[in-house]
């Protein structure tokens, strides 16, 4: 074989090896209130350390590694009785593992799934989060308030033309408006169950009028 045709071939299969990859970790973008309904655990916390470990083996016998965080946690927004310690997340980013900085220095908004054991295990698909780049509304909204909208759905809008499905969803348009997913109503409204038990979007933190009105939407 030609050291051209040996050349072609390698690209050929490290490029079927990244997409396998690129597939392995394909999420969408969620709102962040979507991805407080969906998560088990929702926490604030500091990493504290970390280490490798090994929590099974694979079909073929072989280990399987996982990254296991230590953090401290300053406040539980939704999840079980009891401080969440320790997280696992996957080895590599190409395996949706997630990169923390495990000084203790920065502090995170987690959110998470538990799995059979107990153990609160995170993603790329997850939203994680540094805690000083949130803004005031969505600090605000962790807890009551985003678990008031957990009735409802935010269905993203890729591109133009797009709609809702039924009256319990809202169209999350900030990738269409302004060119970015966290946009307005990333970061400042929630979508909320009105009287009639349709969903529309609200904006800022403050608890909403029993009944609000379409001209509080964006």
């Amino acid at each position: 074989m030609s050291r051209s045709r040996c050349v072609a071939l390698l690209l050929v299969l490290v490029l079927c090896g990244a997409a396998q990859f690129a597939e392995a970790c394909s999420c969408s973008p969620e709102h962040p209130q979507q991805a407080y309904c969906n998560a088990d655990v929702v926490i604030r916390a500091k990493v504290v350390g970390q280490k490798e470990v090994v929590t099974g083996n694979d079909a073929y016998g072989n280990p399987i590694k996982m990254i296991q965080y230590d953090v401290k946690q300053i406040k539980m927004y939704k999840g079980p009785d009891g401080d969440i310690d320790a997280i696992l997340t996957g080895p590599l980013p190409a395996l949706c593992g997630v990169s923390l900085e495990s000084t203790g220095k920065k502090e995170y908004l987690i959110t998470g799934n538990m799995d059979s054991n107990g153990t609160l295990r995170i993603n790329l698909c997850n939203y994680i989060e540094s805690w000083e780049s949130l803004s005031l509304t969505q600090k605000k909204n962790l807890g009551p308030r985003y678990q008031m909208g957990c009735d409802c759905k935010v269905v993203q809008c890729p591109m133009i033309p797009c709609s809702i499905n039924g009256p319990a969803e809202c169209l999350w348009t900030d990738w269409v408006m302004e060119g970015t997913v966290q946009g307005t109503q990333f970061q400042h409204y929630t979508c909320i169950k009105r009287s009639d038990s349709s969903c529309a979007w609200y904006r800022g933190y403050a608890p909403p009028k029993k009944e609000f009105m379409d001209n509080e939407e964006p």
